[in-house]
C-alpha cells in the first residue's frame, strides 16, 4: 500500500476499539513473571555456557599484555575470548564504537575479554584471574575545555543540518530592543533500564539465533551481520519482551555482539548480560551539551531574531546530539541560526536517548524562553501563544499538519490554575516552603516509517498478527491487537499479535517516537489486504463490506467472520510506504508541561509537588497506555531536571558513578500526582490510523518546567542542569 495522499474516512474511525483505554494484552504474564525476557529464556538451547566481560583500566591506549592463561585453567572455563582469537569484527552503520579492544582501547570499560564456563559464578571468578598491562595514552575528557575550539559538525545521516541560517540573524539580533544571550549545560545521562542488555547466542552451522533485548530487529540484523561479517539472512533475533530501552538498546550493543563471537569461539550457546556497572561506560548515552541561546524582541514580545548554538563530544566520528531540532521549528522569527558543534572526546560513545536533540535543546530553550517573558514583562504562557506560527518557521511555504501548541497552553494554563502563580519570584509560601510555578512548551518530530505486517485468519475466527515490532514496556502488543480487531470487526481477545522475531515483517522497531504510528499503519494494510480475501471467498464485493462484532456484512447477508476460513487459514501480508506528505507538511508533535514545585527554605530542598501535560498527538490509539508513557517521561523529565548526572573524572576519562546507586533517578517519593490530558485531535497526513508516537513528547520540556518553577520559588535562575542543593544554597533570599 502507499500512502501519498491525506487519509479520509476507513474503517479505524468506526472507534469500536481504537481510542478506547485498553489493558495490555500481556499484562498478565508480566505481573505473572511469565513474560521471558532476554535472560531468562531456559530452554532455547541446550548445552547451554555463560560469558562474562572483562573491561579495560584505563580510557585510552593500547593493550600491552594479555595474560588469560589462569582464567583458562579456571574450574569449569570453556574458551577465553581476546582480540587474538574473536576474528575480524566489523562496525554497524548506526554506533561507531567497536565492541572489543584490538588492542587499541577507544574508551573506559571497552572489553578486552570474554570469559565462557559452565557457570555463571565460574565465569565471573575466571574472568578476575584475567591480567591486562597497558600503555596508557593522554585522551580528552573535558567537553567545557573545547568550548572556544571545537569545530561545526559534519554533516550526518541524522540529527538534520549541522548549521542553518533564514535571514541576517546577527543584524537583527543587533538591532532588537529587547535581547537575551545565555549559556546552558546539561549533563551526560544514562538510559539506566531496568532490565541490562542481554542476549543468549547459538549457532547451527553457519545460522546464527540470538534471544536478545533489542528495540529495532531490522537495525540490529544489519548492524550484527556488518560486525560479524556474514549475510543478513543467516542472522535471527528474537526479542519479545524488552525491559526498557529509551534508545539504549536501538541496535546491537556489546552483549550481542560479544555473545555471537563468544558462542562461536566456545562452539556452544552462550548467554552473557551486561553486569549493570559494565553498562554506563560500555554502551551509549545522552552526551553532555553546552548551549548558547540568544533572543531577540520587539518590546510588545513578538521574536525577530534566535540563535541557538550547541556543542557536545563524542567519540570521533560520532554523531551530534542535535540540541537545536526543537529550536528551527518551535515558534516564530524571521531572522534565524543555529549550529552543531562536536568535539573529539574519549568517552564511552554519545548517541540516542529518549528524544535525542529536543531532550536537551528544551532544557535550554524553555528556560531563555521564560528569561525572554520576563524581560518583556509578559506572562510565560502568553510570550509563547504570541510567537506561535502554523508554518515551519525556516520554510514559511510549508504549513505544519496539525499545531494546537496554543490550545495545548490555554488548556493547559486553565486546568493547572495558572492564574495562582505569582509573576514576583520567591513571592508565595507555604510553611518553610517557597513555592514555584513553572510551565514549558513541548515539540518532539512525528516520524513514520515504511512498516509491514502479516495477518491470519483461521477457522475459530481468530486473527494473528506477526510483526518484528518490539514492545519495550510501551504498549506495542496492545495496539496492534486494537487495530487489526478494529479493521476485521472483532474485539482485541480475539486477535493473537506476535511481536519480536526478525522472522516476521519488518517495521521500523520502537525508537523515534516513530514505533506506534508506523506499525499501526502496516497492520492496517495488510487487514485491508485481508478483508479483501475474506470478501472473495464468503462471495462479497469487498467495496460495500462491513467488518462488525465478528460478522462480515453486506446489504441483509451477513456471515460469521470464521467461515471465511473454513477451508484453510486465510493469510495476508502487506507494507505500507509513505509518498511526500512528511515533506509537504511539517509534521510534529506538540504539548505544554505545568509543575508546581516547593523549595525548603532553610535547606534549598526541592520537591515537585504536582505536574500537568497537555499533549496533542493525532489520534491515539490507546489512550490508557498513552497516558503511561507520558507519565513516564514526566518521571524521567524530574531525574533529568533535579538529579540525573554521569559524573566525569577528567584525569582518568570515565563516568565515576556507573551503577544506580551513585547514578541517582526518580524513586516514589520523588514522584507526586501526574496529569496527562490528551487533545482530540488527528492527523490525516500520517497514516490511515491518522495517529503521531507520544512516547517522547512526555519527556521533553519537563525539565525546564521544573527549573522555571524553581525561579520562581526562590529567585535563583540555575542554567546548569541537574537543579541541586549547592547550585541553590549560596544565592537563597533570606529564609526569613
Amino acid at each position: 500500500m502507499k500512502f501519498d495522499q491525506p487519509a479520509g474516512q476507513n474503517p479505524i474511525d468506526q472507534l469500536k476499539v481504537v481510542g478506547k483505554p485498553t489493558d495490555r494484552v500481556e499484562g498478565p504474564l508480566k505481573v505473572t513473571g511469565t513474560a521471558p525476557y532476554a535472560y531468562e529464556w531456559h530452554d532455547p538451547h541446550a548445552n547451554l555456557a555463560y560469558g562474562f566481560i572483562v573491561g579495560a583500566g584505563i580510557a585510552k591506549g593500547r593493550i600491552a599484555t594479555l595474560d588469560v592463561a589462569r582464567a583458562k585453567a579456571a574450574s569449569g572455563v570453556v574458551a577465553v575470548v581476546t582480540h587474538e582469537n574473536a576474528g575480524p569484527l566489523g562496525q554497524g552503520e548506526f554506533y561507531v564504537h567497536r565492541f572489543l579492544a584490538a588492542p587499541v582501547v577507544d574508551h573506559y570499560h571497552q572489553a578486552v575479554a570474554v570469559v565462557v564456563a559452565e557457570t555463571f559464578e565460574q565465569a565471573r571468578a575466571a574472568a578476575a584471574l584475567v591480567r591486562v598491562t597497558y600503555v596508557a595514552e593522554p585522551g580528552a575528557f573535558d567537553l567545557a575545555a573545547q568550548e572556544a575550539t571545537a569545530p561545526v559538525a559534519e554533516q550526518g545521516p541524522f540529527g538534520g543540518k549541522p548549521e542553518t541560517r533564514v535571514g541576517d540573524f546577527e543584524a537583527a539580533f543587533a538591532r532588537a530592543p529587547v535581547q537575551l544571550d545565555a549559556r546552558y549545560t546539561t549533563p551526560d545521562q544514562a538510559h539506566a533500564m531496568m532490565e541490562p542488555h542481554a542476549t543468549i547466542a547459538a549457532w547451527d552451522g553457519d545460522r546464527l539465533t540470538c534471544h536478545t533485548s533489542i528495540q529495532q530487529m531490522n537495525w540490529g540484523v544489519r548492524d550484527l551481520a556488518r560486525t560479524l561479517g556474514i549475510p543478513k539472512d543467516r542472522i535471527r533475533l528474537v526479542s519479545p519482551y524488552v525491559g526498557g530501552g529509551f534508545g539504549g538498546k536501538g541496535t546491537v550493543q556489546s552483549d550481542l555482539a560479544l555473545a555471537a563471537v563468544a558462542a562461536r569461539v566456545a562452539g556452544r550457546p552462550v548467554k552473557l548480560a551486561l553486569q549493570r556497572a559494565m553498562m554506563f561506560n560500555t554502551t551509549i548515552h545522552r552526551p553532555a551539551t553546552i548551549q548558547r541561546i540568544w533572543i531577540g524582541a520587539t518590546r510588545d514580545g513578538r521574536i525577530t531574531a534566535i540563535g541557538h548554538d550547541n556543542l557536545n563530544g563524542n567519540l570521533a566520528g560520532g554523531r551530534t546530539e542535535p540540541s537545536t531540532a526543537a529550536t528551527r521549528a518551535f515558534y516564530a522569527g524571521a531572522d534565524r541560526m543555529t549550529r552543531q558543534r562536536l568535539a573529539v572526546l574519549d568517552l564511552a560513545e554519545g548517541n540516542a536517548m529518549r528524544a535525542p536533540g529536543e531532550a536537551p535543546g528544551l532544557m535550554a530553550l524553555e528556560i531563555a524562553m521564560d528569561e525572554m517573558a520576563e524581560k518583556l514583562g509578559m506572562d510565560p504562557v502568553a510570550f509563547r501563544a504570541l510567537n506561535d506560527t502554523q508554518v515551519d518557521p525556516e520554510h514559511p511555504g510549508i504549513p505544519f499538519s496539525t499545531r494546537p501548541f496554543v490550545a495545548c497552553l490555554r488548556l493547559g494554563a486553565e486546568r493547572f490554575g495558572w492564574e495562582r502563580r505569582q509573576a514576583q519570584p520567591a513571592g508565595l509560601r507555604d510553611g518553610r516552603w517557597r513555592v514555584g510555578f513553572g510551565m514549558a512548551g513541548a515539540i518532539r518530530a512525528a516520524k513514520i516509517a515504511r512498516s509491514a505486517a502479516r495477518v491470519r485468519l483461521d477457522a475459530r475466527g481468530v486473527v494473528t498478527v506477526e510483526v518484528d515490532m518490539t514492545d519495550i514496556g510501551t504498549g506495542s502488543y496492545t495496539i496492534v491487537a486494537q487495530t487489526a480487531a478494529e479493521m476485521m470487526g472483532v474485539t482485541p481477545d480475539r486477535v493473537v499479535a506476535r511481536l519480536g522475531d526478525s522472522d516476521f515483517p519488518e517495521t521500523p522497531g520502537s525508537g523515534g517516537q516513530q514505533g506506534a504510528p508506523s506499525v499501526t499503519a502496516g497492520v492496517y494494510a495488510a487487514c485491508v489486504k485481508l478483508r479483501e480475501a475474506v470478501a472473495q471467498r464468503l462471495g462479497f464485493n469487498s467495496a460495500d463490506v462491513a467488518f462488525a462484532e465478528g460478522e462480515v456484512r453486506s446489504g441483509n447477508r451477513a456471515v460469521p467472520l470464521e467461515r471465511a476460513a473454513e477451508a484453510g487459514d486465510l493469510v495476508a501480508e502487506d507494507t505500507i510506504v509513505f509518498g511526500d506528505l512528511a515533506k509537504r507538511f511539517a509534521q510534529q508533535t506538540f504539548g505544554a508541561h505545568f509543575a508546581e514545585v516547593g523549595v525548603d527554605a532553610d535547606t534549598g530542598e526541592i520537591r515537585v509537588r504536582r505536574m500537568l501535560a497537555v499533549c496533542a498527538a493525532g489520534r491515539i490509539i490507546n489512550p490508557k497506555a498513552a497516558r503511561s508513557q507520558i507519565i513516564g517521561g514526566m518521571t524521567m523529565g524530574i531525574g533529568a531536571a533535579l538529579m540525573e548526572e554521569m559524573v566525569v573524572d577528567t584525569r582518568r576519562g570515565f563516568f565515576v558513578n556507573h551503577d544506580l546507586a551513585g547514578y541517582e533517578v526518580p524513586v516514589h517519593a520523588d514522584v507526586p500526582h501526574l496529569e496527562a490530558v490528551f487533545l482530540d485531535e488527528v492527523d490525516p497526513t500520517m497514516s490511515p490510523v491518522k495517529a503521531k508516537g507520544v512516547g517522547e513528547l512526555g519527556h521533553v520540556g519537563v525539565a525546564p518546567a521544573i527549573a522555571n518553577a524553581v525561579y520562581n520559588a526562590t529567585g535563583v535562575r540555575v542554567r546548569d542542569y541537574p537543579i541541586t542543593l549547592d547550585k541553590l544554597l549560596d544565592r537563597m533570599p533570606d529564609s526569613a
